[in-house]
């Protein structure tokens, strides 16, 4: 391999690094808030329902954001749009360190959202322009570490700065921290000169062509999008819950606020290991990634079950489950969409946005609500229902995609039949997402 060749590889992977250490820091704000309640609520004089209600304002923005940002990435540079969304987070969590207010939080972590609908969108583009479609599903899984990532930077602060020191130092120190994806922002060079000009247009990658999925007409891919993406909202409904709230569950289960950390670091190390490993294995059979985030579903609904129980050891077990299995499928979903929709990256990467953040939206405000009134055990176990749900609608998208496929298939073997002059073009779904030739 010369020089060049080597540099290409480098640059390849190192925009894809440089988006997973932005998205890292544009997340952090609305996980701090929520492992910080119990101080940020007593300090403030909140409820447990008016600081749901502002924390959900971080992923129903984001929700909310991401139809403009599928509009808005593919028309700027790459490094402008992490540029921008790591500034916005460091500001944000410098914001939530003075805020004294609810209205103050809500606004910051409104802010927050909106500023975090920019990175999946920006991923997928990165992926489709920067990385062999055989690699794929591990770009997607490492991308997915970012938000395996997510709580480890929480855990961490809460256990080395907030109990020692109080929630406002751990906030700062996390805006300080955030500041770094500013760096990862303008070292995150494009893999060959034009690629990072807006609407660029990616060469084929080395390493061959994905291989697309089934032909399912466009009409029964865009049912088969809209049902992931709700799958993917139910998930998220659970996951959300294990993941904001764990070190509120987890005291609630007999740990201490400083070890319920150490345990939120150690389930987000091992989920970011769950994403890479399943991420590799997945680019080896690519038709099968559905099939693997039906089951990772069922894990993450499996362990909140387990934690219902309210013990030290249930916590520990369901929690390992429900954090690092149940939250590995994001980065697989979005390869999976990607394939099933070639082309068009930012929408794919809007749709699986929307969905993870709408889902991620409802499970603050209903976990204060719900436990405030019925305990965190009972809370936790009406939130198992989501992953659930999201694994029986996943499946059955999965399978109208099947019987989209078989017609599709059908039709152009009568047409082969009936002649040259009857066969039909190509539905959209099946465009290879860079063009064919040099």
């Amino acid at each position: 391999m010369s020089s060049d060749d080597r540099s290409l590889d480098r640059s390849r992977w190192g925009r894809l690094v440089a988006t997973v250490i932005v998205t890292v820091a544009a997340v952090t704000p609305g996980l701090m808030a929520p492992a910080l309640a119990a101080p940020v609520q007593h300090a403030l004089g909140l409820s447990g329902t008016a600081f749901g209600a502002a924390v959900t304002c971080f992923f129903a923005f984001t929700a909310a954001g991401s139809p403009v940002a599928r509009r808005v990435v593919p028309r700027l540079p790459v490094r402008a749009v992490l540029g921008a969304v790591g500034l916005l987070a460091a500001a944000v969590l410098a914001g939530l360190a003075v805020a004294d207010r609810l209205w103050q939080l809500c606004l910051l972590l409104a802010l927050a959202g909106f500023g975090n609908a920019f990175t999946q969108p920006v991923a997928a583009r990165v992926i489709a322009a920067d990385i062999a479609p055989g690699r794929h599903s591990f770009a997607g899984g490492l991308f997915g570490a970012s938000l395996g990532a997510g709580p480890f930077l929480p855990g961490l602060l809460v256990t080395l700065v907030a109990a020692p020191y109080g929630w406002r130092p751990a906030l700062w120190t996390a805006a300080g921290l955030a500041l770094l994806a500013l760096v990862a922002a303008a070292l995150a060079r494009p893999a060959r000169p034009g690629a990072d000009a807006p609407e660029a247009v990616p060469a084929e990658r080395p390493g061959g062509t994905a291989r697309p999925v089934a032909a399912a007409a466009p009409r029964t891919v865009g049912r088969v999008v809209a049902a992931w993406t709700a799958a993917a909202a139910l998930a998220t409904i659970g996951s959300n819950v294990g993941a904001a709230y764990f070190i509120q569950i987890g005291t609630a289960s007999g740990f201490s606020a400083a070890t319920a950390g150490t345990l939120q670091m150690l389930a987000s190390v091992l989920g970011i290991a769950v994403r890479l490993a399943s991420g590799g294995l997945a680019d080896r059979a690519p038709h099968r990634i559905p099939w693997t985030v039906t089951a990772m579903m069922l894990t993450g609904s499996a362990g909140l079950a387990v934690i219902v129980a309210g013990t030290p050891a249930a916590f520990v077990a369901g929690a390992l489950l429900a954090v690092a299995g149940g939250w590995g499928w994001t980065g697989l979903l979005l390869a999976a969409t990607m394939r099933l929709l070639p082309g068009e990256s930012a929408r794919a990467g809007a749709a699986m946005q929307g969905g993870l953040f709408a889902g991620a939206a409802v499970g603050p405000l209903s976990f204060g609500a719900l436990s405030a009134q019925f305990g965190v055990a009972a809370t936790v176990g009406v939130a198992a229902a989501g992953p659930l749900l999201g694994a029986l609608l996943l499946a059955a998208g999965i399978r109208a995609l099947g019987r989209g496929a078989g017609g599709a298939a059908s039709a152009s073997a009568a047409g082969h039949a009936a002649g040259p002059a009857s066969a039909e073009p190509a539905p959209a779904a099946i465009r290879a997402d860079a063009p064919q030739g040099r």
